[in-house]
């Protein structure tokens, strides 16, 4: 049993149950209505599984690339590579295992090559672009290596499209629109984090913006890119109904309210609590991503089209 809980803890999945909170909503939103999601309810199922085991591969191989650096880290030194639970050859079978079965799912049992494609450029993305180069060269590491962390909105949407019927307009702008809100998401919720643990970083010798940077230019960095998320999500109103723009109206308001006291903090010198804006960017994913979903079941009309815009669009 303690070597069953070792190989779930190498696939992170606290990160994964955010990656299926962006993935769900995407799959809903390409259908909307209560009826299209119970017709393919299985299919929904399908892809959360196949998403679930590819992410899975991600996390693992990111483990074993990572190793050196999570046994000089505090916060990474109980993860099963480094107490030597798993050995590093196991956890890369593992991680292979997982990937294969992800990919062939998706594609023959969720009908979606392009779904099963995005899995592929994920991990790749993630293992070579981000762990291998990015992580220990550059200070905006996490900003581009955070592209990994978007594909499940991707990944949901190509397999509701792919099993479409003929005809039926794409609307794949939505999808882009997901996808920008957790990059944008990315800096701030991960930049508050490495602020508490920025000496763990240090000796490891990870570049991380909060160890590399003064604190104020990190927290002039995390206003911005808040800004730039909480405007990203208003982007999709038109294609939802009230529900989805309360929630993502007030939810934001308190992301950025977060965002700018932390700041403020350390432009006056005070003490600073970084885990409360990393803490809350969690949660604030979830009220976001829930409240599209329940607006995407729903199926009330969207805003655009009670203004008279292009049904195709919406």
């Amino acid at each position: 049993m303690e070597t069953v809980k070792a190989y779930f803890a190498l696939t992170k999945p606290r990160i994964i149950e955010l990656l299926l909170v962006a993935a769900i909503p995407a799959m809903l939103q390409a259908q909307r209505s209560v009826e299209a999601v119970s017709e393919n309810i299985w299919l929904i199922a399908s892809t959360i599984f196949g998403g679930w085991m590819g992410a899975a591969a991600a996390h693992t191989f990111n483990n074993v690339v990572d190793y050196e650096i999570d046994r000089k880290m505090q916060r990474t030194r109980a993860r099963p590579l480094v107490r030597a639970t798993i050995s590093k050859r196991n956890a890369a079978i593992f991680a292979w295992i997982m990937l294969v079965v992800s990919v062939l799912w998706l594609g023959i049992l969720a009908n979606s090559w392009l779904a099963a494609f995005f899995v592929i450029l994920t991990n790749f993305f993630y293992v070579f672009v981000y762990t291998k180069f990015l992580k220990m060269r550059n200070a905006q590491n996490i900003v581009w290596g955070g592209l990994a962390g978007c594909m499940p909105a991707m990944v949901g949407w190509a397999v509701i499209r792919d099993n479409a019927p003929a005809g039926e307009p794409d609307r794949w702008w939505q999808a882009i629109v997901l996808f920008l809100i957790i990059f944008f998401w990315t800096p701030p919720h991960t930049w508050a984090l490495a602020m508490k643990y920025k000496e763990d970083y240090r000796k490891a010798g990870v570049p991380m913006l909060p160890v590399v940077a003064p604190e104020l230019e990190v927290t002039r960095q995390i206003v911005w890119y808040s800004i730039a998320m909480v405007f990203v999500t208003l982007l999709i109103v038109p294609a939802a109904s009230w529900i989805y723009l309360i929630a993502a109206v007030t939810s934001g308001a308190v992301f950025l309210w977060l965002a700018i006291r932390l700041h403020q903090g350390v432009q006056q010198g005070a003490k600073i609590k970084p885990m409360r804006l990393f803490i809350y960017s969690n949660n604030y994913l979830s009220v976001l991503f829930i409240g599209l979903s329940i607006d995407a079941v729903l199926g009330w009309e969207p805003i655009g089209r009670m203004l008279g815009w292009s049904a195709t669009l919406f």
